[in-house]
């Protein structure tokens, strides 16, 4: 091996550590990411589940679905983060389950 491939060599060796912590910073930063990601559709999942749960509940109990979100909050101990989430509650009758949707707030 002449001088010129030794250097070559070595300069190869000093270039791909940098490269490959580069990268392994930044599978890190994306696996972080993709966890926070995925806290927040469970979270959403839940409140969406939870909110379903009360509607059934309040029917069986007393035989019409609750008028209001409001109503669930007062009377079955349903808790909406409003700050982080926006539910829309849309009563088609009262023997008739609700439309629930659950949308995480921007920022």
């Amino acid at each position: 091996m002449s001088g010129k491939e030794k250097n070559l060599t070595a300069m190869l060796r000093w270039a791909i550590f940098p490269i490959l912590a580069v990268a392994a910073v930044l599978c890190v930063f994306t696996g972080v990411s993709n966890l926070e990601n995925g806290r927040t559709d469970e979270g959403r999942t839940r409140l969406e589940d939870a909110v379903r749960k009360a509607a059934v509940t309040c029917y069986a109990t007393e035989g019409i679905y609750p008028p209001t979100l409001a109503y669930m909050e007062e009377h079955y101990g349903l808790q909406v983060d409003t700050g982080r989430y926006t539910v829309d509650y849309t009563v088609c009758g009262s023997n008739l389950m609700p439309e629930i949707t659950v949308l995480e707030n921007e920022g």
